[in-house]
Protein backbone atom coordinates (compact mmCIF):
# COMPACT_ATOMS: atom_id res chain seq x y z
CA UNK A 1 0.00 0.00 0.00
CA UNK A 2 1.37 3.03 -0.91
CA UNK A 3 -0.59 6.13 -2.24
CA UNK A 4 -3.21 6.90 0.40
CA UNK A 5 -6.50 9.60 -0.71
CA UNK A 6 -6.92 12.43 1.94
CA UNK A 7 -8.62 10.97 4.78
CA UNK A 8 -9.01 7.09 4.13
CA UNK A 9 -9.90 4.82 1.39
CA UNK A 10 -7.42 1.56 0.66
CA UNK A 11 -4.10 2.55 2.10
CA UNK A 12 -5.78 5.15 4.07
CA UNK A 13 -4.06 6.83 7.08
CA UNK A 14 -5.48 4.83 9.71
CA UNK A 15 -6.13 6.91 12.27
CA UNK A 16 -2.31 8.84 11.49
CA UNK A 17 -3.84 12.63 12.77
CA UNK A 18 -3.73 14.38 15.86
CA UNK A 19 -7.27 15.78 16.46
CA UNK A 20 -8.80 18.99 17.16
CA UNK A 21 -12.05 18.76 19.08
CA UNK A 22 -15.49 18.69 16.61
CA UNK A 23 -17.52 21.56 16.86
CA UNK A 24 -19.92 20.20 19.58
CA UNK A 25 -16.70 18.63 21.60
CA UNK A 26 -18.81 15.84 21.58
CA UNK A 27 -17.69 14.09 18.42
CA UNK A 28 -19.26 15.16 14.95
CA UNK A 29 -21.39 18.20 14.40
CA UNK A 30 -25.46 17.06 15.53
CA UNK A 31 -28.36 17.01 12.85
CA UNK A 32 -31.98 17.41 13.05
CA UNK A 33 -34.89 15.15 12.40
CA UNK A 34 -35.13 13.96 8.92
CA UNK A 35 -37.17 15.41 6.46
CA UNK A 36 -38.58 11.57 6.07
CA UNK A 37 -39.18 11.36 9.57
CA UNK A 38 -37.50 9.33 12.20
CA UNK A 39 -35.05 6.88 11.75
CA UNK A 40 -36.48 3.18 12.69
CA UNK A 41 -34.46 2.02 15.71
CA UNK A 42 -32.73 -1.09 15.48
CA UNK A 43 -33.60 -4.68 16.23
CA UNK A 44 -31.11 -7.69 17.22
CA UNK A 45 -29.95 -7.85 14.02
CA UNK A 46 -27.55 -4.88 13.99
CA UNK A 47 -26.70 -1.54 12.14
CA UNK A 48 -29.64 -1.31 9.24
CA UNK A 49 -27.43 -0.27 5.74
CA UNK A 50 -26.71 3.16 4.46
CA UNK A 51 -27.60 4.76 7.55
CA UNK A 52 -25.10 7.24 7.38
CA UNK A 53 -27.52 8.39 4.42
CA UNK A 54 -30.23 9.97 6.99
CA UNK A 55 -29.92 12.93 8.86
CA UNK A 56 -28.78 12.17 12.63
CA UNK A 57 -32.24 11.78 15.20
CA UNK A 58 -32.38 12.97 18.51
CA UNK A 59 -29.26 14.70 19.01
CA UNK A 60 -27.05 11.65 17.86
CA UNK A 61 -24.49 13.09 15.78
CA UNK A 62 -22.93 11.97 12.47
CA UNK A 63 -19.39 11.00 13.54
CA UNK A 64 -21.14 8.10 15.72
CA UNK A 65 -23.89 6.97 13.26
CA UNK A 66 -20.91 6.83 10.86
CA UNK A 67 -18.86 4.36 13.30
CA UNK A 68 -21.13 2.29 14.44
CA UNK A 69 -22.03 1.68 10.64
CA UNK A 70 -18.41 1.12 9.77
CA UNK A 71 -18.29 -1.67 12.81
CA UNK A 72 -21.12 -3.01 10.96
CA UNK A 73 -19.57 -2.88 8.01
CA UNK A 74 -16.38 -4.99 9.37
CA UNK A 75 -18.78 -7.84 10.83
CA UNK A 76 -19.90 -8.18 7.51
CA UNK A 77 -16.35 -9.27 6.15
CA UNK A 78 -15.31 -5.37 4.50
CA UNK A 79 -11.96 -4.14 5.09
CA UNK A 80 -12.23 -1.22 7.21
CA UNK A 81 -10.29 1.30 5.03
CA UNK A 82 -13.32 0.92 2.03
CA UNK A 83 -15.93 1.26 4.55
CA UNK A 84 -14.57 4.08 6.43
CA UNK A 85 -14.31 5.77 3.06
CA UNK A 86 -17.80 5.00 2.35
CA UNK A 87 -19.46 5.90 5.78
CA UNK A 88 -17.38 9.23 6.37
CA UNK A 89 -18.09 10.43 2.53
CA UNK A 90 -20.69 13.33 4.29
CA UNK A 91 -18.89 14.63 7.26
CA UNK A 92 -16.48 17.89 7.04
CA UNK A 93 -12.99 17.29 7.43
CA UNK A 94 -12.74 18.11 11.38
CA UNK A 95 -15.20 15.40 12.49
CA UNK A 96 -13.99 12.63 9.59
CA UNK A 97 -10.70 12.90 11.71
CA UNK A 98 -12.31 12.76 15.12
CA UNK A 99 -13.93 9.53 13.60
CA UNK A 100 -11.15 7.55 12.58
CA UNK A 101 -9.60 8.68 15.73
CA UNK A 102 -12.60 6.87 17.74
CA UNK A 103 -13.33 3.67 15.13
CA UNK A 104 -8.96 3.13 14.53
CA UNK A 105 -8.35 4.01 18.12
CA UNK A 106 -10.83 1.45 19.50
CA UNK A 107 -9.54 -1.63 17.26
CA UNK A 108 -6.27 -0.83 18.91
CA UNK A 109 -7.53 -1.49 21.85
CA UNK A 110 -10.17 -3.67 21.26
CA UNK A 111 -8.70 -6.85 23.87
CA UNK A 112 -8.45 -4.57 26.49
CA UNK A 113 -11.71 -2.72 25.99
CA UNK A 114 -13.68 -6.09 26.01
CA UNK A 115 -11.73 -7.45 29.10
CA UNK A 116 -12.77 -4.21 31.19
CA UNK A 117 -16.67 -4.70 29.40
CA UNK A 118 -16.53 -8.59 30.70
CA UNK A 119 -16.18 -7.34 34.35
CA UNK A 120 -19.05 -5.04 34.10
CA UNK A 121 -21.40 -6.62 31.85
CA UNK A 122 -23.65 -9.65 33.57
CA UNK A 123 -23.26 -12.74 31.61
CA UNK A 124 -20.69 -11.31 29.71
CA UNK A 125 -20.13 -9.88 26.33
CA UNK A 126 -21.48 -13.51 24.61
CA UNK A 127 -24.51 -13.05 25.57
CA UNK A 128 -24.98 -9.33 23.90
CA UNK A 129 -25.65 -8.60 20.26
CA UNK A 130 -22.71 -8.14 18.18
CA UNK A 131 -23.92 -4.40 16.97
CA UNK A 132 -24.32 -3.72 21.32
CA UNK A 133 -21.05 -4.84 21.56
CA UNK A 134 -19.71 -2.49 19.36
CA UNK A 135 -21.54 0.44 20.89
CA UNK A 136 -20.10 -0.25 24.06
CA UNK A 137 -16.81 -0.56 23.04
CA UNK A 138 -16.77 2.79 20.68
CA UNK A 139 -18.55 4.49 24.40
CA UNK A 140 -15.99 3.07 26.31
CA UNK A 141 -13.23 3.73 24.00
CA UNK A 142 -14.38 7.56 23.64
CA UNK A 143 -14.98 8.01 27.42
CA UNK A 144 -11.63 6.21 28.58
CA UNK A 145 -9.22 7.37 25.67
CA UNK A 146 -10.63 10.82 23.77
CA UNK A 147 -9.41 13.71 26.04
CA UNK A 148 -11.93 15.87 23.49
CA UNK A 149 -14.72 14.25 24.24
CA UNK A 150 -16.48 14.55 28.11
CA UNK A 151 -17.96 11.76 29.86
CA UNK A 152 -21.42 13.10 29.92
CA UNK A 153 -21.40 13.63 25.80
CA UNK A 154 -19.77 10.22 25.37
CA UNK A 155 -22.14 8.60 27.69
CA UNK A 156 -25.14 9.97 26.67
CA UNK A 157 -24.77 10.05 23.30
CA UNK A 158 -23.91 5.93 23.34
CA UNK A 159 -26.95 5.21 25.33
CA UNK A 160 -28.90 7.00 22.40
CA UNK A 161 -27.70 5.68 19.94
CA UNK A 162 -27.96 1.86 21.67
CA UNK A 163 -31.76 3.31 22.22
CA UNK A 164 -32.07 4.00 18.86
CA UNK A 165 -30.97 0.93 17.05
CA UNK A 166 -31.68 -1.72 19.99
CA UNK A 167 -34.40 -0.97 21.81
CA UNK A 168 -35.18 0.78 25.85
CA UNK A 169 -33.10 -2.33 27.27
CA UNK A 170 -30.06 -1.83 25.32
CA UNK A 171 -29.77 0.92 26.17
CA UNK A 172 -30.48 1.04 30.07
CA UNK A 173 -27.42 -1.57 29.89
CA UNK A 174 -25.17 0.48 27.89
CA UNK A 175 -26.01 3.43 30.36
CA UNK A 176 -25.07 1.29 33.73
CA UNK A 177 -21.68 -0.04 32.38
CA UNK A 178 -20.50 3.15 31.26
CA UNK A 179 -21.44 4.98 34.10
CA UNK A 180 -19.61 2.55 36.37
CA UNK A 181 -17.02 2.52 34.01
CA UNK A 182 -16.98 5.74 34.88
CA UNK A 183 -17.01 5.73 38.28
CA UNK A 184 -13.91 3.37 38.26
CA UNK A 185 -11.99 5.13 35.33
CA UNK A 186 -8.69 4.91 37.57
CA UNK A 187 -8.15 1.48 37.70
CA UNK A 188 -9.52 1.16 34.21
CA UNK A 189 -6.94 3.44 33.07
CA UNK A 190 -4.26 1.84 34.68
CA UNK A 191 -2.77 -1.61 34.32
CA UNK A 192 -4.77 -2.70 37.95
CA UNK A 193 -8.32 -2.70 35.48
CA UNK A 194 -8.30 -5.98 34.81
CA UNK A 195 -7.10 -9.30 36.29
CA UNK A 196 -3.93 -9.92 34.69
CA UNK A 197 -3.43 -13.56 32.89
CA UNK A 198 -1.12 -15.47 34.65
CA UNK A 199 0.32 -17.19 31.44
CA UNK A 200 2.93 -14.68 29.58
CA UNK A 201 1.54 -14.71 26.16
CA UNK A 202 -1.78 -14.43 27.21
CA UNK A 203 -1.11 -11.44 29.45
CA UNK A 204 0.92 -9.60 26.21
CA UNK A 205 -2.30 -10.26 23.81
CA UNK A 206 -4.03 -8.80 26.60
CA UNK A 207 -2.01 -5.80 27.04
CA UNK A 208 -1.45 -4.72 23.57
CA UNK A 209 -4.50 -6.22 22.00
CA UNK A 210 -3.11 -8.44 19.42
CA UNK A 211 -4.47 -11.92 19.25
CA UNK A 212 -2.69 -14.87 21.00
CA UNK A 213 -1.41 -16.71 18.03
CA UNK A 214 -0.04 -14.09 16.46
CA UNK A 215 1.69 -13.07 20.18
CA UNK A 216 3.04 -16.56 20.49
CA UNK A 217 4.35 -16.41 16.78
CA UNK A 218 6.08 -13.18 16.74
CA UNK A 219 7.53 -13.82 20.52
CA UNK A 220 9.11 -17.44 19.30
CA UNK A 221 10.98 -15.40 16.40
CA UNK A 222 11.85 -12.15 18.78
CA UNK A 223 11.50 -12.95 22.06
CA UNK A 224 9.29 -11.38 24.34
CA UNK A 225 11.00 -8.52 25.17
CA UNK A 226 10.97 -7.31 21.06
CA UNK A 227 7.48 -8.74 20.84
CA UNK A 228 6.48 -6.41 23.14
CA UNK A 229 7.86 -3.49 21.18
CA UNK A 230 6.50 -4.60 17.98
CA UNK A 231 2.98 -4.66 19.65
CA UNK A 232 3.45 -0.94 21.39
CA UNK A 233 4.87 0.02 17.68
CA UNK A 234 1.59 -1.55 15.73
CA UNK A 235 -0.73 0.37 18.48
CA UNK A 236 0.77 4.00 17.48
CA UNK A 237 -0.60 6.23 15.16
CA UNK A 238 1.59 5.96 11.51
CA UNK A 239 3.08 9.26 10.64
CA UNK A 240 1.96 10.51 7.54
CA UNK A 241 5.53 10.59 5.12
CA UNK A 242 5.15 12.37 1.17
CA UNK A 243 7.26 11.93 -1.69
CA UNK A 244 7.75 14.97 -3.95
CA UNK A 245 6.84 14.29 -7.56
CA UNK A 246 7.75 16.41 -10.37
CA UNK A 247 9.47 19.10 -8.21
CA UNK A 248 12.05 18.86 -5.66
CA UNK A 249 12.02 18.35 -2.16
CA UNK A 250 13.02 21.76 -1.60
CA UNK A 251 10.40 23.11 -3.09
CA UNK A 252 7.55 20.83 -1.66
CA UNK A 253 8.70 22.08 2.02
CA UNK A 254 8.16 25.65 0.87
CA UNK A 255 4.61 24.69 -0.52
CA UNK A 256 4.25 22.78 2.56
CA UNK A 257 5.32 25.77 4.85
CA UNK A 258 3.71 28.42 3.16
CA UNK A 259 0.61 26.57 4.01
CA UNK A 260 1.02 26.29 7.74
CA UNK A 261 2.26 22.53 7.53
CA UNK A 262 4.76 21.41 9.70
CA UNK A 263 7.22 19.04 8.79
CA UNK A 264 10.24 16.60 9.76
CA UNK A 265 13.12 13.98 8.02
CA UNK A 266 11.45 10.75 7.45
CA UNK A 267 13.46 7.69 8.54
CA UNK A 268 15.85 5.94 5.43
CA UNK A 269 14.52 7.57 2.61
CA UNK A 270 15.73 10.95 1.34
CA UNK A 271 13.67 13.36 -0.30
CA UNK A 272 10.34 12.10 1.72
CA UNK A 273 8.84 14.56 4.39
CA UNK A 274 7.29 13.39 7.06
CA UNK A 275 4.31 15.16 8.45
CA UNK A 276 4.09 16.52 12.08
CA UNK A 277 0.45 17.05 11.85
CA UNK A 278 -1.95 15.68 8.88
CA UNK A 279 -4.11 18.82 7.36
CA UNK A 280 -6.98 17.92 5.20
CA UNK A 281 -4.65 16.77 2.24
CA UNK A 282 -7.36 17.40 -0.54
CA UNK A 283 -6.98 20.52 0.30
CA UNK A 284 -3.74 21.47 0.16
CA UNK A 285 -2.36 23.53 -3.19
CA UNK A 286 0.17 20.84 -3.80
CA UNK A 287 -2.05 17.42 -3.81
CA UNK A 288 -4.20 19.21 -6.07
CA UNK A 289 -1.64 20.30 -8.44
CA UNK A 290 -0.54 16.07 -8.00
CA UNK A 291 2.83 17.67 -6.37
CA UNK A 292 3.56 14.45 -4.30
CA UNK A 293 1.75 11.10 -3.31
CA UNK A 294 1.84 9.32 -0.08
CA UNK A 295 4.00 6.49 0.82
CA UNK A 296 5.64 4.95 3.51
CA UNK A 297 9.49 4.70 3.88
CA UNK A 298 9.00 0.83 3.77
CA UNK A 299 7.44 1.30 0.61
CA UNK A 300 10.24 3.08 -0.77
CA UNK A 301 12.58 1.60 0.06
CA UNK A 302 11.46 -1.24 -1.97
CA UNK A 303 11.65 0.49 -5.31
CA UNK A 304 14.94 1.78 -4.14
CA UNK A 305 16.18 -1.97 -3.22
CA UNK A 306 14.94 -3.07 -6.65
CA UNK A 307 17.26 -0.49 -8.18
CA UNK A 308 15.96 -0.77 -11.81
CA UNK A 309 18.35 0.64 -14.76
CA UNK A 310 17.53 3.34 -16.13
CA UNK A 311 15.53 3.14 -19.41
CA UNK A 312 14.31 -0.37 -18.52
CA UNK A 313 10.71 -1.63 -19.19
CA UNK A 314 9.01 -2.76 -16.37
CA UNK A 315 5.80 -4.26 -15.06
CA UNK A 316 3.82 -3.62 -11.50
CA UNK A 317 2.20 -6.57 -11.29
CA UNK A 318 -0.84 -5.83 -8.42
CA UNK A 319 -0.03 -2.30 -8.59
CA UNK A 320 -2.85 -0.32 -7.26
CA UNK A 321 -2.73 2.00 -5.68
CA UNK A 322 -0.06 2.91 -8.13
CA UNK A 323 3.06 4.61 -5.43
CA UNK A 324 5.51 1.59 -6.40
CA UNK A 325 4.70 2.39 -9.89
CA UNK A 326 5.31 5.93 -9.94
CA UNK A 327 8.92 5.67 -7.84
CA UNK A 328 9.94 3.08 -10.83
CA UNK A 329 9.36 5.65 -13.41
CA UNK A 330 11.72 7.71 -12.08
CA UNK A 331 14.56 5.99 -13.94
CA UNK A 332 12.60 3.67 -16.29
CA UNK A 333 11.23 4.42 -19.76
CA UNK A 334 7.90 3.01 -19.25
CA UNK A 335 6.12 0.76 -16.43
CA UNK A 336 3.06 -1.13 -17.11
CA UNK A 337 1.00 -0.82 -13.89
CA UNK A 338 -1.53 -4.03 -13.42
CA UNK A 339 -3.87 -5.08 -11.14
CA UNK A 340 -6.65 -7.44 -11.92
CA UNK A 341 -9.41 -5.81 -9.67
CA UNK A 342 -11.27 -2.75 -12.20
CA UNK A 343 -12.43 -0.80 -8.93
CA UNK A 344 -8.39 -1.01 -7.67
CA UNK A 345 -7.30 -0.48 -11.24
CA UNK A 346 -9.60 2.47 -11.41
CA UNK A 347 -8.29 3.82 -8.03
CA UNK A 348 -4.84 3.44 -9.51
CA UNK A 349 -5.59 5.52 -12.74
CA UNK A 350 -7.31 8.39 -10.33
CA UNK A 351 -3.95 8.00 -8.71
CA UNK A 352 -1.68 8.81 -12.31
CA UNK A 353 -3.70 11.46 -13.61
CA UNK A 354 -3.44 13.40 -10.34
CA UNK A 355 0.49 13.65 -10.40
CA UNK A 356 0.32 13.64 -14.35
CA UNK A 357 2.24 10.47 -14.83
CA UNK A 358 3.75 10.14 -18.52
CA UNK A 359 5.38 7.00 -18.74
CA UNK A 360 2.85 5.13 -16.23
CA UNK A 361 0.10 2.70 -18.30
CA UNK A 362 -2.33 1.55 -16.30
CA UNK A 363 -3.92 -2.04 -17.25
CA UNK A 364 -6.52 -4.52 -16.06
CA UNK A 365 -4.13 -7.95 -15.95
CA UNK A 366 -4.35 -10.75 -13.95
CA UNK A 367 -1.35 -11.67 -12.56
CA UNK A 368 -1.34 -15.31 -12.92
CA UNK A 369 -1.81 -14.99 -16.78
CA UNK A 370 -0.18 -11.08 -17.80
CA UNK A 371 -0.61 -10.78 -21.45
CA UNK A 372 2.73 -9.06 -21.46
CA UNK A 373 6.08 -9.91 -23.61
CA UNK A 374 9.09 -10.30 -22.15
CA UNK A 375 10.30 -6.99 -20.20
CA UNK A 376 13.55 -5.85 -18.38
CA UNK A 377 12.13 -6.04 -15.39
CA UNK A 378 9.26 -7.17 -13.41
CA UNK A 379 7.81 -5.88 -9.13
CA UNK A 380 5.22 -8.35 -7.73
CA UNK A 381 4.10 -6.74 -5.02
CA UNK A 382 2.09 -9.72 -3.73
CA UNK A 383 -1.11 -9.94 -1.79
CA UNK A 384 -0.04 -10.84 1.89
CA UNK A 385 -1.35 -11.21 5.19
CA UNK A 386 -0.28 -7.42 6.03
CA UNK A 387 1.21 -8.31 9.16
CA UNK A 388 3.45 -5.39 9.08
CA UNK A 389 0.82 -2.52 8.41
CA UNK A 390 -1.34 -3.37 11.66
CA UNK A 391 -0.57 0.10 12.86
CA UNK A 392 -2.53 1.33 9.39
CA UNK A 393 -4.86 -1.09 9.40
CA UNK A 394 -6.17 -1.97 12.99
CA UNK A 395 -9.02 -4.47 11.68
CA UNK A 396 -6.54 -6.73 10.40
CA UNK A 397 -5.27 -8.35 13.15
CA UNK A 398 -8.38 -9.35 14.44
CA UNK A 399 -9.42 -10.43 10.83
CA UNK A 400 -6.72 -12.68 10.12
CA UNK A 401 -6.65 -16.33 10.91
CA UNK A 402 -3.76 -19.12 11.21
CA UNK A 403 -5.32 -20.72 8.31
CA UNK A 404 -4.61 -17.38 6.09
CA UNK A 405 -1.05 -17.98 6.06
CA UNK A 406 -1.11 -21.44 4.03
CA UNK A 407 -3.69 -19.48 1.64
CA UNK A 408 -1.62 -16.58 0.97
CA UNK A 409 1.61 -18.56 0.70
CA UNK A 410 -0.06 -20.99 -2.27
CA UNK A 411 -1.15 -17.94 -4.22
CA UNK A 412 1.80 -15.80 -3.55
CA UNK A 413 4.22 -19.27 -5.28
CA UNK A 414 1.87 -19.00 -8.10
CA UNK A 415 2.24 -15.23 -8.68
CA UNK A 416 6.40 -15.73 -8.09
CA UNK A 417 5.85 -18.29 -10.78
CA UNK A 418 3.85 -16.41 -13.22
CA UNK A 419 5.79 -13.33 -12.73
CA UNK A 420 8.99 -14.93 -13.56
CA UNK A 421 8.18 -16.24 -16.76
CA UNK A 422 7.53 -12.34 -18.07
CA UNK A 423 11.28 -11.35 -17.27
CA UNK A 424 13.50 -11.67 -20.11
CA UNK A 425 17.08 -13.27 -19.91
CA UNK A 426 19.19 -10.96 -18.07
CA UNK A 427 16.38 -9.52 -16.89
CA UNK A 428 15.07 -8.76 -12.62
CA UNK A 429 12.35 -9.89 -10.92
CA UNK A 430 11.84 -8.08 -7.66
CA UNK A 431 9.34 -10.13 -5.00
CA UNK A 432 7.54 -7.80 -1.94
CA UNK A 433 5.27 -8.53 0.70
CA UNK A 434 4.49 -5.80 3.59
CA UNK A 435 4.25 -9.34 5.83
CA UNK A 436 6.40 -10.01 8.57
CA UNK A 437 5.61 -13.91 8.02
CA UNK A 438 8.61 -16.16 6.95
CA UNK A 439 5.85 -18.26 4.96
CA UNK A 440 5.06 -15.31 3.10
CA UNK A 441 8.54 -14.20 3.11
CA UNK A 442 12.07 -16.43 2.60
CA UNK A 443 10.24 -19.19 2.18
CA UNK A 444 8.79 -18.08 -1.36
CA UNK A 445 12.22 -16.97 -2.57
CA UNK A 446 13.64 -20.19 -1.22
CA UNK A 447 11.40 -22.78 -2.80
CA UNK A 448 11.61 -20.70 -5.96
CA UNK A 449 15.06 -20.64 -6.23
CA UNK A 450 15.05 -24.32 -5.50
CA UNK A 451 12.89 -24.92 -8.32
CA UNK A 452 14.75 -22.16 -10.78
CA UNK A 453 18.25 -23.00 -11.48
CA UNK A 454 18.32 -19.95 -13.83
CA UNK A 455 17.40 -17.90 -11.01
CA UNK A 456 19.50 -16.24 -8.16
CA UNK A 457 19.56 -13.81 -5.87
CA UNK A 458 21.23 -10.82 -6.23
CA UNK A 459 21.25 -7.79 -4.11
CA UNK A 460 21.64 -4.14 -5.13
CA UNK A 461 24.64 -2.20 -5.32
CA UNK A 462 26.18 -1.50 -1.92
CA UNK A 463 24.91 1.72 -0.59
CA UNK A 464 21.27 1.75 -2.56
CA UNK A 465 20.06 1.58 0.89
CA UNK A 466 21.12 1.58 4.17
CA UNK A 467 22.67 -1.88 5.41
CA UNK A 468 20.56 -1.83 8.73
CA UNK A 469 17.86 -3.18 6.74
CA UNK A 470 18.95 -6.01 4.33
CA UNK A 471 19.36 -9.29 5.39
CA UNK A 472 21.09 -12.19 3.79
CA UNK A 473 20.67 -9.74 0.76
CA UNK A 474 17.00 -9.31 1.23
CA UNK A 475 15.45 -6.00 2.10
CA UNK A 476 13.56 -6.23 5.59
CA UNK A 477 12.00 -3.82 7.52
CA UNK A 478 10.87 -4.23 11.20
CA UNK A 479 8.56 -2.13 12.79
CA UNK A 480 10.14 -2.72 15.96
CA UNK A 481 13.55 -2.19 14.48
CA UNK A 482 13.27 0.82 12.20
CA UNK A 483 10.02 2.67 12.58
CA UNK A 484 8.72 2.21 9.53
CA UNK A 485 6.00 -0.18 8.02
CA UNK A 486 7.19 -4.00 8.07
CA UNK A 487 8.16 -4.66 4.18
CA UNK A 488 10.23 -7.75 2.87
CA UNK A 489 11.69 -7.63 -0.84
CA UNK A 490 14.33 -10.12 -2.73
CA UNK A 491 15.95 -9.08 -5.93
CA UNK A 492 16.33 -12.03 -8.25
CA UNK A 493 18.24 -12.07 -11.75
CA UNK A 494 17.57 -14.10 -14.33
CA UNK A 495 20.52 -15.79 -16.05
CA UNK A 496 21.53 -14.98 -19.98
CA UNK A 497 21.12 -11.79 -22.22
CA UNK A 498 23.45 -9.11 -21.77
CA UNK A 499 21.44 -7.18 -18.72
CA UNK A 500 20.32 -3.77 -19.06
Amino acid sequence: MTEQPPGGGAGGFSGATHLAAPADAAGGSTSGISAGGPVAAGGSGGAPPNRLGHAAVGGITDSRIAAADVCADLRGGELLDPAFERRATRLDARDRRWTQELVYGMLRRRAWIDALLVLRVRGGLARLDADVTDLLRLGTYQLLYMGSVPAYAAIAQTVELTKRRHGIGASRLANAVLRRLDRERADALSEHGVVPPTDPLDALALRYSHPRWLVARWVARWGAEETATLLSANNCEAPIVVRPYGIVREQLEAMLEAAGVQHDEAPFVRDSIQLRVTPALAELGAYRQGLFFVQDPAATLVTQYACVAPGSVVVDLCAAPGGKALELSRTATLVVAADRSVPRELRLLGNLRRVEARNVVSVVADALAPAVGPVDAVLLDAPCTGTGTFRRHPDARWRLKPSDLAVMATTQGALLRSAAAIVRPGGLLIYSTCSLETEENDAQIESFLAEHSDWALEPPPEGVVAASVLDAGRLRTLPQRHAVDGAFAARLRRAGGAGV
